[in-house]
């Protein structure tokens, strides 16, 4: 075990962040298992090694109900994700995983779209709240791949993928879907709607409809996303819209 409040273990630390900065060439940080130590010490190696981007991996349980499944109010969850990027520094460089987001995703693609949209009308994920500070995700190295801890449906990985490539927050691409599940083109197509129209972590979501089949969404009104099996949502497409990826249960115009 690493004692992180010994001021030599700190000082040691940073400056090996400082060496793979200056020497190897890395310009960010990934925090891994954060909850193992305070946030107050992550803002240390933060403000002393200056990266141009961090990223904590706070996960945490989601609150559930009797059945099994998550509360329709995760906001005690993402409440945490906020916390750890507040007490580091909202101002800098620091942001955190998704992982409400995430597990909200999960779940909503098996038939309960509805869950997309927050009591409040907004994300119900942390990208609800602080979208410039969350990084989505669809899956990671934990909760997919062999450790298979906490897995996206299989089938319906390019729906989570239309989601967080399309919506605010930063997204990151997991390698297995990438290289190993011949989803390359599929993404590769998401990608280039999100750079084609300048989508980024604080563009503006409007939510047009969440039922248990359909997730409707528009982004900075530019960009239309759905989610889900309904096929006849013409009525609620504005016309000469073109569509400009498409696959299983999803399609973005």
């Amino acid at each position: 075990d690493i004692d992180h409040l010994n001021l030599r273990v700190q000082k040691e630390l940073v400056e090996w962040l400082n060496w793979l900065k200056a020497d190897i060439g890395f310009d960010g940080w990934r925090f891994d298992f954060a909850k193992g130590y305070s946030a107050d010490v992550a803002k240390i190696y933060i403000d002393r090694s200056e990266p141009s981007f961090a990223v904590a991996e706070i996960w945490t349980s989601l609150a559930y109900g009797g059945d099994g499944k998550p509360n329709l109010n995760q906001d005690q969850h993402r409440q945490e994700l906020v916390n750890w990027v507040d007490k580091v520094g909202g101002k800098g460089p620091a942001t955190t995983f998704d992982f409400t987001t995430k597990g909200i995703l999960n779940v909503a693609v098996e038939g309960e779209l509805w869950r997309l949209r927050g009591t409040d009308g907004k994300a119900p994920g942390m990208i609800g709240w602080w979208p410039a500070k969350a990084v989505t995700f669809v899956d990671n190295h934990d909760t997919g791949s062999t450790q298979h801890m906490w897995p996206f449906p299989s089938d319906r990985v390019m729906q989570g993928y239309a989601y967080i490539l399309t919506h605010p927050g930063t997204p990151c691409i997991f390698y297995d879907h990438f290289f190993d599940w011949g989803l390359k083109e599929e993404i590769d197509r998401l990608v280039s709607v999100r750079t084609r129209h300048g989508i980024h972590s604080e563009s503006k979501l409007q939510i047009i409809e969440a039922d248990a089949d359909l997730y409707l969404a528009e982004i900075d009104g530019k960009v239309i996303v759905k989610l889900g099996p309904r096929y006849d949502v013409g009525n609620l497409i504005p016309g000469g819209l073109k569509v400009a990826a498409h696959g299983n249960d999803y399609a973005v115009w």
